[in-house]
């Protein structure tokens, strides 16, 4: 059973209640973005918080909005953003991202998100993890039509993906006026594939910065790379 809470050096999350509990991605996610000059901030899909959490840890005075339809999830990121020394500036909106997109007049110099991304899959008995595990509720045209819309001219949308979808997702956003600029190849070993992918979207086209990170050496060991990747959060590093 995972633990009810997730302590890093800075906060706590709790997660009872959550659809999804913490984990890798959210992480790489959230220590990975680019939070320079972003004044206002959207977390699309926050789960717990988590991400929410690491951006406003990272970035001393943006305002950040995340945006939950899940509604158990919605109040434990609430509380976990309540009781984090940034809970003023974080603010938890229970609704589809859809709803949102159409109700809000806030543009973001940044937008995050972990989104759901199964596709046409054996489905989960409990419709909270289906909400947050599976793209019916949002699909990646929806998503990108909102990220368009609120995104700042000079904005940059961050995201975590598997392989597949990740360049399916780069793909699309070309339609929407979007293009990746920055990518991060996440792999669990050496010469391993990569399963998993960080991107940056912005409205410039420019030459694609793309790296790789390994999470695990050869024997087994978290790398120096990741350690130093995620070293303000994980009391381990």
């Amino acid at each position: 059973m995972p633990n009810t809470y997730f302590k890093f050096k800075q906060f706590t999350i709790s997660q009872t209640h959550a659809a999804m509990k913490v984990g890798t991605d959210g992480v790489l996610l959230g220590a990975w973005a680019s939070v320079a000059d972003a004044s206002r901030i959207l977390d699309i899909g926050t789960g717990t918080g988590v991400i929410a959490l690491m951006l406003a840890q990272r970035n001393s005075t943006a305002i950040i909005d995340a945006v939950e339809i899940d509604t158990p999830s919605a109040k434990q990121a609430e509380m976990n953003a309540l009781k984090s020394p940034w809970g003023n500036r974080i603010a938890i909106a229970n609704k589809s991202f859809q709803d949102f997109v159409s109700e809000t007049d806030n543009r973001y110099d940044l937008i995050v998100s972990n989104p759901p991304y199964f596709e046409q899959s054996l489905k989960s008995p409990f419709e909270h993890k289906n909400l947050a595990r599976h793209n019916d509720t949002l699909p990646y045209d929806e998503l990108l039509g909102g990220i368009s819309k609120l995104l700042t001219e000079k904005g940059k949308f961050c995201g975590v993906f598997p392989y597949t979808e990740g360049n399916v997702f780069i793909a699309k956003a070309s339609g929407y006026g979007l293009y990746c600029t920055k990518r991060l190849n996440i792999q669990p070993k050496p010469n391993r594939n990569t399963l998993r992918m960080l991107i940056q979207l912005e409205f410039d086209k420019k030459t694609i910065e793309e790296s790789t990170l390994c999470t695990r050496d050869s024997e087994g060991n978290y790398t120096d790379e990741y350690k130093q990747l995620t070293a303000d959060f994980y009391l381990a590093f």
